[in-house]
């Protein structure tokens, strides 16, 4: 079955197949598109893409595309758009790229980012290299908070 998980009122996560539905793209009014592979295609439809060229490999650094990542979801949401984010199944690097949104935009702990995201999309399951890099994502953001207050 194709479909678009909601997140939150302005993201999806999603995998390949469904994101590439032109037709669940303009149902959910989707603006922006985070395709976190190197191989999948993008929808045909109109909007903003970003691509993440990472395999699903605990080897693969992640960790420094999250801001960007998150930063272009906030954006997006601002503008009064609305993401997508996928890879090839929907269950690593997306939800990867989920979690960190959560946790820099919308303050939540790994663990409430986490169970926030298995809501929407009960598979989600990153991979062990892709879960420290959110570890030291999550004390990254609370050194850059402590340094703000």
């Amino acid at each position: 079955m194709l479909q678009l998980c909601k997140v939150t009122k302005s993201l999806f996560i999603s995998n390949g197949r469904s994101a590439c539905s032109d037709e669940l793209i303009q149902q959910e009014a989707v603006t922006l598109c985070i395709n976190v592979s190197k191989l999948q295609p993008f929808p045909a439809a109109g909007i903003k893409k970003l691509r993440v060229p990472v395999y699903d490999d605990p080897g693969e650094d992640l960790y420094s595309h999250f801001d960007r990542c998150a930063d272009a979801i906030q954006q997006e949401e601002t503008r009064g758009g609305r993401s997508v984010v996928y890879c090839k199944n929907g269950r690593s690097r997306s939800a990867a790229v989920c979690v960190a949104y959560l946790m820099k935009h919308r303050r939540l702990t790994l663990a409430e980012a986490l169970q926030k995201v298995k809501t929407a999309r009960h598979v989600i399951d990153p991979n062990p290299g892709f879960m420290s890099q959110l570890q030291r994502y999550e004390q990254e953001l609370k050194k850059r908070r402590r340094e703000a207050d």
